[in-house]
């Protein structure tokens, strides 16, 4: 059975199915706070999505992590490394890119284990 929560115009933010909780490409809201700011509240609300699917961030798999600098990666990670400690590191990806929009610096998508 597939679960899908909190539907936007284009996409549900969350998809459950077959015990994987997938989240959609998640940008922050106030784009004025700089790369770490933003990496900030994007994790805050990852933590929202993924307690609408009844999980959370002890049982992510994968992160794939979209940045418009990669020179600025060490302040992406100072807020990661906050908000997760070691032994829940998923697996993850960071990827330079050219553009994600008017100030947005980072964008996250996650993939986590249902809870049990």
């Amino acid at each position: 059975m597939t679960e899908r929560h909190i539907q936007t115009p284009i996409m549900h933010r969350v998809v459950v199915h077959n015990g994987i909780v997938f989240v959609g490409g998640t940008v922050a809201d106030d784009m004025s706070v700089g790369l770490e700011g933003q990496t900030d509240q994007i994790l805050a609300k990852i933590d929202g999505y993924l307690k609408e699917a009844g999980t959370d961030k002890t049982r992510l798999l994968s992160a794939t992590i979209f940045l418009t600098d990669l020179n600025r990666k060490p302040e992406m990670d100072k807020a990661w490394k906050r908000w997760l400690s070691p032994e829940h590191f998923p697996t993850r990806a960071t990827v330079g890119v050219a553009d994600l929009g008017e100030d947005t610096l980072i964008e996250i998508v996650i993939t986590a284990a249902a809870s049990a």
